[in-house]
């Protein structure tokens, strides 16, 4: 029988869904945003998928990104298993897509019984993967209805989600038990899992899976072309940016004097905004192109725009800095690990809560810098782009840190064995 804290869930879904869908839908159009097809996300039109397998869910690109190596590695150790990935939004599905290390690739479904049960019916995996910490009501009851276990791989609470579930934390045990082994990014998540309600003997830490990912794959013909377009000038690569930090970023290269300014790779972290941030940069009278234009601009230009999915990870490699957004404004700021692995140093914003643990250790290793402000997002361009050597120093440091955190991959996937025997 369901706890009450399901039917709960079931109510106010049930009364939010009618209201909050027309906004979304009219929100998406007026930006650009595209969303995974609804038919699958209500389980139907599903591809064809092999049963007995495991399904590795991903929110997003983030989140796919550490799906890989396990992908991998479960890969390696059971050739003939089948792999389900799954991921929420958008760009997470078209990275998802592109991951050749799962059998099936499809949109996460809309938490409701009847989405859930059709996937389910149709994947009918023997273990679930959630990736981080997805606590998705429907689906971890109907795993613990048909005795499907279920492993949180990678495993965090952040501060702002431990708020949150802390405070409705009588209502989420319950939900929890489902939850068969709890595998943590860090101690604090670990006790912070147990807090929610989560039997302390099913957590363990194994470790940031975000240390062991291999780069992505390489894009050596865009790099080239970036390369041209840069005509020798110092990189700076601006990735993941969010609302409000593009102009901070354009307004902080505008100040460094001219013969010091570098090229600009701008990446904002939702590609239907490239347009917008290409207005930008010509309103700050830089010359522009977008990545996809690549072979129709001229020579030379200040500012390339990314407007691709997939790309910015392996793009890191060209840069002398780079500027991981998300930061500056308060969304929770995004991975430094990408740059750090063409050892690159990282400037961030303070609003880091989503990483606070890695970033806690780059800043401590030297490998990055935190800046609060425009002004000092110059300063700190202006000291690593005319200090080489310094800029070489920290990234170097960053490289050393993830080699010395290497192994959580192996860890997680040594702990899904006994359930793939």
């Amino acid at each position: 029988m369901a706890p009450p804290s399901l039917w709960i869930y079931r109510a106010a879904i049930a009364v939010s869904l009618p209201l909050v869908a027309p906004y979304l839908l009219v929100a998406d159009r007026r930006r650009g945003k595209r969303r995974p097809p609804l038919a699958q996300r209500l389980g139907r039109k599903l591809p064809a998928i092999p049963p007995g397998g495991v399904w590795v869910q991903a929110v997003s690109v983030g989140e796919v990104a550490v799906a890989r190596p396990l992908l991998a590695e479960l890969r390696r150790r059971h050739p003939g298993l089948p792999l389900v990935l799954s991921a929420t939004t958008a760009t997470g599905l078209a990275m998802a897509s592109g991951v050749q290390l799962a059998d099936v690739t499809l949109p996460f479904p809309i938490d409701l019984p009847g989405p859930v049960r059709r996937l389910m019916d149709a994947a009918q995996p023997r273990l679930v993967v959630l990736v981080e910490t997805e606590l998705w009501p429907e689906l971890l009851a109907a795993c613990g209805s048909r005795g499907i276990p279920v492993a949180l791989a990678n495993a965090r609470v952040s501060d702002r989600s431990f708020r949150g579930y802390r405070s409705a934390r009588a209502l989420l045990r319950p939900l929890l038990a489902p939850v068969t082994v709890a595998l943590a990014q860090d101690e604090q998540s670990a006790r912070r899992l147990a807090v929610l309600g989560v039997p302390p003997e099913r957590i363990s830490t194994t470790g940031n899976v975000k240390f062991d990912a291999a780069s992505s794959a390489a894009h050596p013909k865009v790099a080239e072309e970036l390369r041209q377009v840069a005509r020798g000038r110092p990189v700076l690569v601006a990735g993941s940016t969010m609302p409000g930090e593009d102009e901070v970023v354009l307004d902080a290269v505008s100040a460094l004097a001219p013969e010091r300014r570098p090229f600009l790779l701008l990446a904002p972290r939702h590609p239907e905004r490239a347009p917008q941030v290409m207005q930008l940069a010509a309103a700050r009278g830089f010359s522009v192109s977008r990545r996809t234009l690549l072979a129709e601009t001229a020579s030379a230009c200040d500012v390339v725009v990314l407007d691709t999915v997939g790309e910015l990870a392996s793009l890191y490699q060209l840069a002398e800095v780079a500027f991981v957004g998300g930061s500056l404004v308060p969304t929770g700021g995004h991975n430094p690990i990408e740059p750090a692995r063409f050892a690159v140093p990282v400037l961030t914003g303070p609003h880091v809560r989503n990483f606070a643990a890695v970033y806690r250790s780059f800043v401590d290793a030297g490998a990055a810098r935190t800046v609060h402000s425009g002004a000092e997002l110059t300063a700190a361009l202006q000291l690593w782009l005319t200090e080489p050597g310094a800029a070489r120093a920290a990234g170097e440091a960053g490289r050393d840190l993830l080699a010395r955190n290497a192994g959580a991959t192996a860890r997680i996937a040594d702990a899904l064995d006994r359930f793939l025997a």
